[in-house]
């Protein structure tokens, strides 16, 4: 999907793009655009630990284009009805790859991390700054 959204860009200078995705076992969550897709992620996130993938693309411009994908490891503590319910009224998980947003109030449900805090997010600044530096931006 980084590669597709970097071919959609227009040519002009270093172009970025990229994308996350959530992974429970072998089922890929959506980006939950409905309370009711939110609330399924969430419960099945519940006390569990979960993988988080995002890829990343750049072109340079001259044309190169290089990609890095970042897996992190997530888990989540086991969550109660009055926590999905709450985090549901808040609406932040529109939108989010699983359902939930790592930055925000889901941040309290997390025991859990092991790789890029900041891939998880959805863009991880250090390998993207060493793909930057690779194509010659100088950082």
């Amino acid at each position: 999907m980084a590669l597709e959204k970097l071919g959609a860009a227009p040519h002009a200078g270093f172009v970025l793009a990229a994308d996350t995705v959530v992974a429970a076992g072998a089922r890929i969550l959506p980006k939950t655009l409905t309370a009711a897709e939110a609330e399924a992620c969430l419960r099945l996130l519940s006390g569990r630990r979960h993988d988080v993938l995002t890829a990343i693309a750049i072109r340079a411009p001259a044309g190169q284009v290089l990609t890095r994908t970042v897996a992190s490891v997530v888990g989540f503590a086991r969550l109660d009805e009055r926590q999905v319910s709450a985090y549901l009224a808040g609406g932040e998980w529109h939108g989010k790859a699983g359902g939930y947003a790592i930055q925000g109030q889901a941040a309290g449900f997390i025991d859990f991390l092991s790789g890029s805090y900041s891939g998880v997010v959805g863009l991880p600044l250090h390998e993207t700054a060493k793909l930057l530096r690779g194509l010659g931006y100088v950082i």
